[in-house]
């Protein structure tokens, strides 16, 4: 007798699978789309702070940058946010893996995002 479980469906064809256990599961993104995934990891850090700093980073001046610029800054996001905050705001020394032209940049934005939007403005 047939169990009533059995199914009369075909089982999907599975296809092979990389050897390699530290091959890349995503496809290669457009520049577009990498530009809105960033944006989107940079307003939700987790850590209001850094999501306020980096979110409006982001918002500004994400476009500009070049594709080693877009690799450092997402290397940042990468990173704990309480190590980020500290590193932008100088009270934390940056490691010299993380240190460089997006980090001087966001240190720099840090700057003008207070002074335009401080007292009076």
């Amino acid at each position: 007798m047939k169990s009533p479980f059995a199914s009369s469906v075909t089982p999907a064809i599975s296809l092979p699978m990389s050897d390699d256990p530290f091959a890349d599961p995503n496809t290669p993104i457009s520049n577009g789309d990498r530009r809105k995934r960033l944006m989107f990891r940079a307003w939700r850090r987790g850590f209001k702070e850094a999501d306020l700093i980096m979110g409006r980073f982001a918002e500004a001046r994400l476009n500009d940058l070049s594709a080693d610029e877009l690799d450092a800054f997402e290397r940042l996001l990468d990173a704990p946010d309480t190590e980020v905050y500290a590193w932008i705001t100088g009270r934390a020394e940056t490691p010299a893996n993380f240190d460089g032209p997006v980090l001087d940049a966001l240190k720099n934005f840090r700057h003008e995002t207070i002074v335009s939007d401080g007292p009076g403005a």
